[in-house]
């Protein structure tokens, strides 16, 4: 009975009723308890959807990546304006990236950091989730590139993943 009260994805949950709390006009008991209800349902009605928790083995690194990946968002929209402002042409390219990332989760929010960060776009996963392919805006060489995302993003997922 007890499996059926409890909240089968924690963070899910504490997102939804936070969320809840900050679009409600002011937090009040009707508010808190509407919350916690939608907090609890919408998991409970999704579980299905969700094969498996997250494997997060380090999840106090998760805070430095997610600071890394705003840093480098920044650093390269700067970097992408200036480009398409001079005129030197940039020169696209499209990258196989190999993943050494197992996890699924984890390539997914590595293919995401990638698109998220201005002059990168990740265009697709292998089949065997074993390559990632990726568009660089402007690139002067594969391996910099390679090098560069290995050690920025995928490096440290390996370390909260595994």
């Amino acid at each position: 009975m007890f499996d059926r009260l409890s909240f089968p994805q924690p963070w899910l949950s504490l997102v939804l009723f936070t969320t809840w709390q900050i679009l409600s006009d002011g937090v009040s008991g009707g508010s808190a308890v509407l919350g916690f209800i939608l907090a609890w349902l919408i998991p409970q009605m999704t579980h299905g959807f969700w094969p498996e928790r997250p494997a997060f083995v380090k999840t106090w690194r998760m805070p430095w990546y997610i600071l890394r990946v705003l840093n480098d968002i920044i650093a390269a929209s700067f970097s992408v304006a200036w480009l398409i402002l001079s005129p030197r042409k940039p020169q696209p390219a499209f990258i196989s990236y190999p993943l050494k990332l197992e996890h699924p989760l984890a390539i997914s929010i590595l293919a995401s950091t990638i698109s998220l960060t201005p002059g990168t776009v990740s265009a697709d996963v292998s089949d065997d989730n074993k390559t990632l392919l990726i568009h660089a805006l402007d690139s002067s060489s594969d391996e910099e590139i390679i090098d560069a995302i290995f050690n920025r993003y995928e490096k440290p997922l390996m370390e909260m993943f595994q």
